[in-house]
């Protein structure tokens, strides 16, 4: 099978031999990329909070970063907010770390968890796609009703005044809770968090990449996902996935999962 569109010029058939890979949170790795491929590099595409590998923090400078190396390069800064759109801010994580990038991607979470992805960005290159310009884009679930209703009923839910600061406070509730069931049966777990996203990682971390993410012991993670299963906890069953804290949990949710996490923590440690 082959990806791409053959006639379309521009468009590499060979997609994985022509893409790079950098090392998130190491700005130097990025830079040796463009340095080694002067003029070649088209666009950076980055999870600016990574979901798929767990959650991980960006590091102080390092979205900043991308952006001066992208402008200077002359190449494109896309953010992948599939994850982290709506869910550490109303705009996403470009807003929470004032970031702005050229292209944004974004999934289910703009239709209320129904199947649907947008993309917008810069009028110039937003301008590139028809019926402006040269680019064909379309798709089976392109403005379909359900997930736009849905999607439109979500963003009203999200724009009521103090939501972000309650999903805020049950999440920080929730992190407080679990560190100190942590320091209390004195499992060195690495946690991070950033707004209502969060991974608890089986290793003492930190875990700032997947290098980290890696080190994270994923049988003792599959002992706890179905101990957490028993005591009526359902969680993500890869250790390299995210967690969301939502509107409609409780600070009684909350205080479950806590006492939920002590008690299966207990049976596998």
């Amino acid at each position: 099978m082959t990806l791409g569109v053959p006639d379309s010029p521009g468009v590499p058939e060979d997609y994985a031999r022509n893409t790079l890979v950098a090392e998130y949170n190491d700005l130097h790795s990025v830079a040796r990329l463009f340095e080694d491929h002067r003029g070649e590099i088209a666009a950076v595409i980055v999870e600016p909070v990574p979901g798929n590998m767990g959650v991980i923090v960006p590091a102080p400078g390092f979205l900043e970063g991308l952006r001066d190396i992208t402008g200077r390069e002359g190449a494109l800064l896309i953010f992948d907010e599939v994850m982290s759109g709506f869910r550490v801010a109303l705009g996403g994580a470009q807003e929470l770390y004032g970031v702005t990038p050229d292209l944004t991607t974004l999934g289910k979470v703009i239709g209320g968890g129904l199947p649907v992805g947008a993309y917008g960005g810069k009028r110039e290159y937003m301008a590139m796609v028809a019926p402006e310009g040269p680019i064909y884009q379309a798709g089976t679930l392109s403005g379909n009703p359900l997930a736009m209703a849905a999607g439109i009923a979500t963003l009203g839910i999200l724009m009521e005044p103090g939501a972000y600061e309650r999903l805020e406070e049950t999440s920080a509730a929730l992190a407080e809770g679990f560190a100190q069931v942590n320091r209390k049966l004195g499992a060195q777990l690495a946690f991070n968090r950033v707004g209502s996203m969060f991974t608890t990682f089986f290793t003492p971390g930190p875990v700032s990449d997947f290098a980290g993410a890696k080190a994270s012991d994923t049988a003792l993670f599959g002992s706890y996902f179905r101990a957490m299963l028993e005591e009526g906890i359902y969680l993500a069953p890869s250790q390299f996935e995210a967690a969301f804290v939502s509107l409609a949990h409780t600070r009684e949710d909350v205080t479950a999962t806590v006492q939920a996490h002590e008690r299966a923590l207990s049976k596998v440690l």
